[in-house]
């Protein structure tokens, strides 16, 4: 039986560790997939917190890999391509969640929740985009904004920097919104126009001085810098929240009051994913990495759930 080198979760709670299993077989609507890179994302900590169907589960859902292998009944794709995956797992399911992941050296995949990987971008800059970068691209494509608007994007991270990259491209006019002056040099080497000190400035009365946001990206995992986003809102602006948070949000009935204006929720979609890497690879966005063999997952998970990675983390595997 050939084996490959995974990361297991082996129950609830439990610690990430390196694992030799059976490389799996795909069945009927699936491929195999050997894992080229793989992102570690803020939802991989789903997995030890218990949100998976059954363990021992395998994390990792920014996934690039080269199908190996089809199952019976397989159409869609050839020997040799070169796919991805994101959360959207086909079938009906969520990769890494009800099925295993791409934290190892090959996994399988239905053939409904893969998209096409160009050439032109590499497995390790592209794995974010499947999710981090599909969220915040998707999320502004599908705003109020129009080309020329005041964009504002709350958080300098992991989704916060591809943001700020995909709002110049479309042609915004954007405000970055982060702590400390330590990081305006970068917003503004991102493409920012603008930046918004939170510390020494209300950001709300920033954005006010500047006409008012069409619309706010908030990527800052943060209840109360979210809450205080609302009032840099413009007419009819709009307040989308893509950060991962479970802290409340605090606002009053006046804050909707003061004039007509949306908030609302992003999430990754699966008919995006290419749009965001076609647009990617068009106009030269690309993700900030640092790459960890398979090995150091459990190290690479907890540096970026720690934010000390720079900025999104990625698993070079194959």
């Amino acid at each position: 039986m050939s084996m490959m080198k995974a990361i297991q979760v082996a129950a609830k709670g439990e610690p990430m560790r390196l694992v030799e299993v059976p490389i799996p077989a795909p069945k009927e609507g699936q491929v195999l997939l050997r894992v080229e890179a793989c992102g570690i994302c803020h939802g991989d900590a789903k997995v030890s917190e218990g949100a998976t169907t059954s363990y021992p589960r395998i994390p990792g859902h920014e996934v690039v890999g080269i199908v190996e292998k089809l199952g019976v009944g397989t159409m869609k794709w050839k020997v040799g391509q070169r796919v991805g995956i994101g959360w959207h797992g086909g079938h009906g399911h969520t990769t890494a969640l009800t099925t295993d992941g791409g934290y190892a050296e090959y996994m399988v995949a239905y053939e409904d929740g893969l998209i096409t990987i160009p050439q032109e971008i590499s497995a390790g800059e592209v794995a974010p985009l499947l999710c981090a970068g599909e969220t915040v691209f998707s999320a502004l494509r599908n705003s109020k904004a129009r080309p020329g608007d005041l964009v504002a994007i709350s958080g300098i991270g992991g989704l916060g920097h591809l943001a700020i990259q995909y709002a110049k491209k479309a042609g915004y006019e954007v405000i970055a919104i982060s702590r400390g002056k330590e990081k305006e040099k970068l917003a503004r080497e991102l493409g920012a126009h603008h930046y918004i000190d939170a510390d020494t400035k209300k950001t709300a009365d920033s954005l006010k001085a500047l006409g008012g946001a069409k619309v706010i990206l908030a990527t800052a995992p943060n209840g109360k810098t979210i809450s205080s986003l609302i009032g840099g809102l413009g007419t009819d602006g709009e307040l989308i929240i893509a950060a991962v948070s479970d802290e409340p949000l605090e606002w009053s009935a006046m804050d909707f009051l003061n004039g007509p204006s949306n908030v609302k929720g992003t999430f990754t979609d699966i008919n995006e994913m290419e749009a965001a890497v076609r647009f990617s690879i068009l106009t030269d966005v690309r993700p900030m990495i640092e790459i960890f063999p398979l090995e150091k997952a459990p190290e690479a998970f907890e540096q970026m759930m720690a934010a000390k990675t720079h900025f999104r983390a990625v698993l070079h595997i194959s």
